[in-house]
């Protein structure tokens, strides 16, 4: 006759139990809902504000500061619109990071194809990285190769294509992509090398900027090697192809 009260403060102990962890579960289903949103909006709200105002400082930015022995004193970086700059940089950088540029919506799906074709013929991995992809990459991520990073660049290229114009893409990257140690910027990188402002960029100087942009702390644009003349001659001759235009640049 003792055993039943035992038994039965057994089950109640149990469902106690089994309400906490229901409980536990709830709440942190809760709070990872809550962080989602959470980050979905301040995204949309950076990527927006973004869309307008100077990009003040890039997590890249921040980690050559604090991470690397060798890099510069100072960051020197100067923000220059659209239409201060050499509109032979965009053409450059077009020709040689993304010909499509003004053809996708973030994503070049055609040089996505012929790298599976490659990687399947011959296991090579080609880079599909278009300018829309590194702005992403650049103004809100950090440097990385990890699944989560290329999520989120992902993520951030569908964003400022829906909220940013062909052109504010451009902009924004001629103006936060590293060009040397400590140089970030087009303006920053003729006035480095050059002593010009950006808008007095020749044909030949933007293709050495463009040139060097796949590894801009071992190649400088000033002192090519053999390599870096063979990819500015190149990338001259991809030029032609490109209009000459100080604004809409998609037309």
């Amino acid at each position: 006759m003792r055993a039943r009260p035992r038994l039965s403060f057994q089950r109640t102990g149990r469902r106690r139990r089994k309400a906490r962890k229901g409980s536990l579960a709830r709440t942190v289903r809760l709070y990872l809902l809550r962080g989602l949103i959470g980050f979905l909006g301040l995204s949309i709200l950076m990527v927006v504000l973004y869309g307008f105002l100077p990009v003040p400082i890039t997590p890249l930015m921040v980690l050559r500061y604090f991470d690397d022995e060798t890099f510069a004193d100072e960051i020197r970086r100067d923000w220059r619109p659209l239409e201060e700059i050499s509109p032979h940089v965009f053409r450059a950088v077009a020709a040689s990071e993304d010909a499509r540029f003004c053809d996708h919506h973030g994503f070049d799906w055609e040089e996505v194809r012929r790298a599976w074709d490659r990687y399947r013929r011959d296991g090579r991995v080609r880079g599909v990285s278009t300018i829309s992809m590194q702005t992403a990459k650049n103004v809100f991520l950090w440097p990385g190769r990890s699944y989560l990073r290329k999520a989120l660049e992902a993520y951030y290229t569908m964003l400022i294509e829906l909220f940013w114009s062909k052109d504010r893409i451009f902009e924004v990257y001629v103006n936060v992509v590293e060009w040397g140690d400590g140089i970030f910027g087009v303006e920053a990188a003729a006035q480095a090398y050059w002593g010009k402002p950006a808008k007095r960029l020749s044909p030949a100087q933007a293709a050495r900027l463009a040139a060097v942009l796949p590894n801009p702390r071992i190649w400088q644009p000033d002192e090519p090697t053999g390599y870096i003349r063979q990819r500015t001659s190149t990338i001259l001759s991809r030029m032609s192809a490109f209009p000459i235009r100080r604004d809409d640049l998609c037309g």
